[in-house]
């Protein structure tokens, strides 16, 4: 990025450090910061449309629906996450490229599955050979989006349906008493009340969601975990920028990263909290209650 970085062997520690932090490959590394960040900011509304739409369902009045609804949030609750992580880009891909196959090579008489692997033409591959390979990261990166997704809507569906039994029922049957049909009760009053409730479980989801980024790393994309252990490894002279073993520094970055995080969230979490909870029966909503009441 410097002019002085011709020769990196003739630089003095100063601008050897400013060269070797500017290298491409740290670029990428800077960017796999964003990547991460732009993951939370896409998976958290998409996780919470699935987790609404599942705890809808467990409270459904069609049984098919109920039932679809209880799996959903129990089988996800009773496997391990990382199984998911894993399982469901795999299941999504070779779903994707099984269709694509049999539309695009109708004629393949080879088996799909040979062994262990899944064998498609080339047309099928998702993406193409010839894509450009920010395609195939992107692509990567929709995968993981889903698949945390899938994971984090079923908690958020458990945390959704036990805030909708939390409103008081007396004021759902006084909806009703005025008139209101039940699906007016549940747009204008169960699930404008219902966050107040269901915040604190949300905001640990979240939480749990920072931490489970580095998960990116399994899935194959290359995340900060991976530009961390690649970039901090040992290099010898072979390198441009030789150094020891600076793994530590670079997770110590890493942590640095992680704990801000987690501290901006807290606080937009606590300054929602106050806001959802003026005037709800809860015990935020009490506490700013008092504070606003005359001495």
């Amino acid at each position: 990025m410097f002019d002085f970085c011709a020769d990196p062997d003739l630089l003095e520690r100063g601008r050897w450090l400013a060269c070797y932090l500017t290298t491409p490959k740290h670029m990428m590394f800077y960017q796999s910061f964003g990547v991460v960040i732009l993951l939370m900011l896409i998976t958290a509304p998409v996780a919470l449309g699935a987790g609404f739409l599942g705890a809808l369902a467990t409270r459904s009045h069609i049984a098919p629906l109920r039932w679809l609804g209880k799996f959903y949030t129990s089988i996800v609750r009773g496997v391990p996450d990382i199984a998911f992580f894993l399982f469901v880009p795999l299941a999504l891909d070779q779903g994707l490229e099984y269709l694509r196959h049999k539309a695009k090579c109708p004629d393949w008489d080879a088996p799909i599955r040979q062994g262990s692997d899944f064998v498609v033409c080339a047309q099928a591959k998702l993406p193409l050979s010839s894509t450009p390979q920010v395609w195939h990261e992107l692509y990567g990166v929709a995968l993981a989006i889903v698949a945390f997704a899938f994971v984090f809507g079923a908690f958020s569906a458990f945390v959704l349906s036990g805030a909708m039994n939390a409103v008081p029922r007396a004021q759902l049957e006084t909806a009703e008493a005025y008139g209101m049909s039940r699906r007016q009760v549940t747009r204008r009053i169960l699930i404008p009340q219902m966050w107040a409730y269901a915040l604190p479980g949300l905001s640990n989801l979240w939480m749990i969601l920072i931490k489970a980024t580095p998960l990116l790393f399994l899935l194959g994309v290359e995340d900060v975990v991976y530009w961390a252990r690649e970039l901090g490894g040992s290099k010898t002279s072979a390198y441009a920028y030789p150094h020891a073993d600076w793994r530590l520094w670079y997770f110590l970055a890493l942590l640095v990263f992680y704990l801000g995080v987690t501290r901006l969230s807290e606080i937009a979490f606590a300054r929602l909290t106050r806001r959802l909870s003026r005037g709800q029966p809860t015990a935020q909503g009490m506490k700013e209650a008092r504070k606003g009441a005359p001495a």
